[in-house]
């Protein structure tokens, strides 16, 4: 069992205009020690995603930003509480999506509305225990998997903006024909935006890495810590 204790409860949850205000990530690897050649560029990125309970799909870690943290941090806290990773953030978002909440999904009511904003996670680091692992297992899953297991199209839309990040900065490319084939029924992109929210605060530390330019805005990466 872990030694840290996940956030309950909604008293400290943030809203927007009725909208329950959720941050999370789309955590993943490079596996950069693969030699062998038949292994294409699709299998060599994975991404993490969890399991909630009393249903099969799975989901990106995720879950309600509070009033005593940012964004980031929020993101950050939800992939160790859910998934029990800790890694580099990128604090350039990947966009704003609005969904309902799982329990809501068949309601026609407001109510259960969320308003989420994801971000990308390299992970540097994988707990053996975690807060939340009674109700989140984790697993780790390839491109194709990923968009083939999504369950909403938030998800998928999310996942493309996530690959073309990691191919404007450099960071990773997959061949045309393989970024064709693993995103093959999923929909195109249309980030929701709603606002200048603060994404930083003091108590997260910024990697010195240089700055790097990503579509006009400074780029820099928040390092996960403790």
């Amino acid at each position: 069992m872990s030694a840290l204790i996940a956030r309950t409860g909604r008293h400290r949850q943030l809203y927007d205009d009725g909208f329950r205000l959720v941050s999370g990530c789309i955590p993943y690897r490079i596996k950069k020690d693969v030699e062998d050649d038949t292994v294409d560029s699709e299998n060599r990125l994975e991404v993490l995603m969890v399991s909630s309970p009393n249903r099969e799909d799975l989901v990106f870690p995720k879950g309600g930003w509070e009033d005593d943290e940012t964004m980031v941090e929020a993101a950050c806290r939800e992939a160790l509480e859910e998934a029990g990773v800790k890694g580099i953030l990128d604090e350039n978002y990947l966009g704003w999506w609005e969904f309902r909440s799982k329990s809501r999904q068949n309601s026609c009511s407001t109510e259960g509305s969320c308003r989420g904003c994801m971000f990308a996670l390299e992970v540097t680091e994988e707990l053996d225990t975690w807060p939340e692992e009674d109700n989140h297992g984790r697993r780790w899953l390839s491109m194709g998997e990923a968009f083939r297991l999504c369950r909403y199209e938030w998800m998928r839309e999310a996942l493309e903006v996530f690959l073309r990040r990691l191919s404007e900065t450099g960071k990773y490319e997959m061949k045309k024909e393989e970024l064709v084939e693993v995103t093959s029924g999923a929909v195109a992109v249309a980030d929701v935006v709603v606002g200048d929210h603060p994404l930083m605060s003091p108590s997260c530390s910024v990697k010195s890495s240089g700055t790097q330019q990503l579509g006009g805005e400074s780029y820099n990466k928040c390092v996960v810590q403790g």
